[in-house]
């Protein structure tokens, strides 16, 4: 375990499961923050945030910001709120968008990281892949029911549908998503954020 950020930090770089991201100079995304209070956990960094160093740096990011009601100024201010996605680098695309995150990234580093995030009150599980390890739902687990089912996984967790264009449909579909579950989690995070 280190116990300097720093350290870990370059641990994660050197590692040889990252050499073809250092030998390109890419640089692992996650924010972290001692004094942060909302953890908000996702897949991994699109191409975009590869590129500009800046998660959530999309539409996707965008609508999250809504649905969370907070400004940029507050989701990028890390002593408020700490992003670690479940692999910190670009996976690169597939078929139907982005591939999944490295299946062992996120256990061997999270719980390193998580030394230092000492005052968490809510972690935001984004989309299936987050809420499967997290929750450690098997992978016929439905998202539509984890996230009608949030409040059974309160206060620690909250569970929500991933903000990407490509489920515009599922929100059609599910409009209590955004008429319950959106309210309760301004909510939530307001009084965090107060």
């Amino acid at each position: 375990m280190k116990t300097d950020l720093n350290d870990l930090t370059q641990a994660i770089i050197q590692d040889p499961a990252n050499r073809t991201y250092t030998q390109r100079s890419v640089k692992p995304l996650f924010s972290v923050d001692p004094q942060a209070e909302i953890l908000i956990v996702g897949q991994a960094p699109g191409i975009k945030a590869e590129k500009t160093q800046k998660m959530w740096n999309d539409a996707s990011g965008q609508r999250l910001r809504q649905w969370m009601g907070v400004s940029s100024a507050q989701f990028y201010c890390a002593t408020k709120i700490a992003i670690l996605p479940l692999d910190f680098y670009y996976p690169g695309r597939g078929k139907s968008g982005d591939l999944p995150p490295r299946m062992d990234f996120a256990a061997k580093w999270h719980p390193q990281l998580w030394h230092f995030l000492p005052n968490i009150k809510l972690t935001l599980l984004v989309g299936s892949y987050a809420q499967r390890f997290y929750l450690q739902q098997p992978s016929s687990t439905k998202l539509t029911l984890t996230v009608k089912n949030y409040q059974k996984y309160l206060p620690k967790y909250f569970p929500l549908v991933h903000p990407s264009p490509l489920n515009y449909g599922w929100l059609k579909k599910n409009p209590w998503f955004e008429e319950q579950v959106v309210p309760d989690l301004q909510r939530r995070i307001k009084m965090i954020l107060k």
